[in-house]
């Protein structure tokens, strides 16, 4: 069972502060460090000092750490072009050693788009596929050979499809609820599917849709592995699970029936149900970031008991 730390700039998050929590991701044993792909803050923090670079981000972590894999849930397909896109990802690959897992998304905030003057197509699942198609064949072509490649919304013609990145088969992670175009474009192209915030009973209904898009596309159900990602608050005590809770402004009754929320053994404990339906990757959406204690009491007490 693997925990991971997933973290929400956009509400407030300076690099150096990315930086400290990334640090201690690597230092308490967690298997990877994630962010969201974001340039508006949402609700009612100010969100100061204000939004940073998923792929500017990873690229100085990837320097400034050595073991922690790395990557994004998920990187806005709305953002950047395909083509792009593949060369920043591959370099930041080769700058972390081999560390990096791509999760791309179709892109759904419109106001951070005007904000910042980003184009928000109302296609944006077409876009999002051939986007897919692009660079993921752009990285699979070999060296010495081109990719061409005829879309609706995408054309190129003649790319020498460098750099490559580090890993032979970079993962690619797809996550989402669609009933049947995500988990059919996650059977293409996915080597795991996200489960974003939902209870066991829907992600157990979505792994299922998965599964049986896999079988259709002559997939080995091995081949893919599952996630969930789900905002957590753990405790030693009640009054330590309240805090926390009152700190991202969340009630405790709510992060117990859609997080992952109170004590270390009740939080084991719901991960256990959550594996039960075939899910052994957690990314622990980490709200407040200046609450190092929390990463630490996930380590030593929930992370220590799933071995």
């Amino acid at each position: 069972m693997e925990l991971r730390i997933f973290t929400e700039p956009q509400q407030g998050a300076s690099y150096d502060t990315l930086l400290t929590v990334a640090k201690a991701t690597e230092d308490l044993g967690f298997d990877a460090f994630f962010r969201s792909d974001h340039y508006l803050v949402m609700g009612d923090s100010d969100g100061l000092p204000g939004p940073t670079d998923a792929w500017v981000t990873l690229a100085g972590l990837a320097r400034e750490t050595s073991r922690i894999r790395l990557g994004t849930l998920m990187t806005a397909a709305t953002f950047r072009l395909p083509g792009v896109l593949a060369i920043q990802v591959a370099q930041v690959d080769q700058m972390s050693g081999g560390r990096i897992e791509f999760g791309f998304g179709a892109g759904w905030y419109e106001a951070e788009h005007t904000a910042y003057g980003i184009p928000f197509p109302e296609q944006k699942f077409g876009r999002f596929e051939e986007q897919l198609a692009v660079v993921t064949g752009l990285w699979a072509t070999p060296e010495g050979r081109t990719f061409d490649f005829d879309g609706e919304f995408y054309r190129l013609k003649d790319s020498p499809a460098l750099p490559k990145p580090a890993q032979a088969k970079l993962p690619v992670i797809i996550g989402g609820l669609g009933a049947r175009r995500t988990p059919q474009l996650a059977a293409r192209y996915a080597d795991e599917f996200n489960v974003p915030f939902s209870s066991v009973e829907i992600t157990a209904r979505q792994i299922g849709r998965v599964r049986e898009a896999l079988r259709e596309a002559g997939r080995a159900q091995e081949e893919m592995v599952y996630s969930n990602a789900l905002v957590v608050a753990v405790g030693r005590d009640d009054a330590e699970v309240a805090r926390r809770a009152a700190a991202i402004g969340r009630d405790v009754g709510e992060l117990k029936a859609d997080g992952l929320a109170g004590s270390p053994a009740e939080v084991v404990d719901k991960i256990g149900r959550y594996a039960e339906q075939g899910v052994t990757r957690f990314y622990l959406q980490i709200l407040d970031l200046s609450d190092l204690d929390h990463l630490e009491l996930i380590s030593s007490q929930v992370q220590a008991q799933l071995g």
